[in-house]
C-alpha cells in the first residue's frame, strides 16, 4: 500500500513493509526518494532516513511482525511515523550508552534534534519523530 494525499500545507506518504530483514533498506529507499521529490523535503534528508532506519529497524529487531512507515510533511515538519503490532512500549528516556541489547537510537535520534513521541494503540503502537525542515523551527504545531 502506498498513497500519497496533497493538502493545501501537509502531505503524507505511506508504506506497508513486510516483516523482513530487508524492509530497513526498502524504508530507505522509499524514504530517501520521496523526500527528494520536493527542494523543500530535501532539506534534512539524510538525517530523515537515518530516523526512518533507526525505526524500522526496532521494529524488525523488537516487534516480529510488519509494520507502517509514513511520512508527513506540514508546513516546515516532518513526521515520521512508524506503526507495528507489538504493544511493547521502548524505553524513551533512555540517555546512556548502549549495551548488547541495543539503546543506541533515540539518543541519535534527539541529537539530530528528533522530538520523539509514542502512541499506544489497541494491538500495536505508533512511534513518532518529528524534525523541523526550516533552522531553529517548531513547525507549524511544534512537537508532535
Amino acid at each position: 500500500m502506498i498513497t500519497t494525499m496533497p493538502s493545501p500545507d501537509t502531505t503524507r506518504h505511506s508504506v506497508a513493509l513486510p516483516y523482513d530483514p530487508k524492509a530497513p533498506a526498502v524504508a530507505r529507499r522509499v524514504a530517501g526518494r520521496w523526500l527528494a521529490g520536493s527542494p523543500g523535503r530535501s532539506v534534512r534528508a539524510a538525517e530523515a532516513v537515518l530516523v526512518v532506519s533507526e525505526l524500522v529497524t526496532n521494529v524488525v529487531r523488537h516487534a516480529r511482525g510488519p509494520c507502517v512507515l509514513t511520512l508527513t510533511v506540514r508546513g516546515a515538519l516532518l513526521d515520521i511515523a512508524v506503526a507495528d503490532h507489538s504493544e511493547e512500549l521502548p524505553l524513551t528516556s533512555w540517555e546512556g550508552p548502549g549495551d548488547e541489547r541495543g539503546g543506541f537510537g533515540f539518543p541519535l535520534i534527539r541529537g539530530l534534534g528528533g522530538r520523539i513521541k509514542v502512541v499506544p494503540a489497541l494491538g500495536g503502537k505508533s512511534l513518532h519523530v518529528a524534525l523541523d525542515l526550516e533552522p531553529g523551527g517548531t513547525g507549524p504545531d511544534g512537537p508532535p
